[in-house]
């Protein structure tokens, strides 16, 4: 797993790439990023499935804010990001959800 921040000068804005290796993926066929960004939406599209059997996504988020994100493998089975900026306990299970800071 890893998150790749990049700042923009011209906007409030920074484009965040989640990766999700394959192994990290238990080897999925499909996995969704869901979190705040996204209204926690079980149908957002799926990730982009690289060659290598890894997942990539790029999200653009506002600046100077937290969002809570975990991952979902093929809609049944949810993941953490293990490289987070930190974790808080989820309100809906006992799990916890990552926490990206921008």
């Amino acid at each position: 797993m890893s998150l790749k921040k990049q700042y923009l000068k011209s906007k409030p804005v920074c484009k965040v790439t989640f990766k999700l290796s394959k192994e990290e993926a238990k080897s999925a066929e499909k996995v969704r990023l869901v979190g705040d960004f996204n209204e926690w939406d079980l149908n957002t599209p799926p990730m982009k499935k690289l060659k290598d059997g890894s997942f990539s996504s790029t999200v653009a988020l506002q600046k100077d804010n937290q969002y809570q994100f975990r991952y979902l493998l093929n809609d049944k089975e949810w993941q953490n990001d293990w490289h987070a900026d930190a974790y808080v306990p989820s309100p809906v299970s006992l799990d916890e959800n990552s926490v990206l800071s921008v």
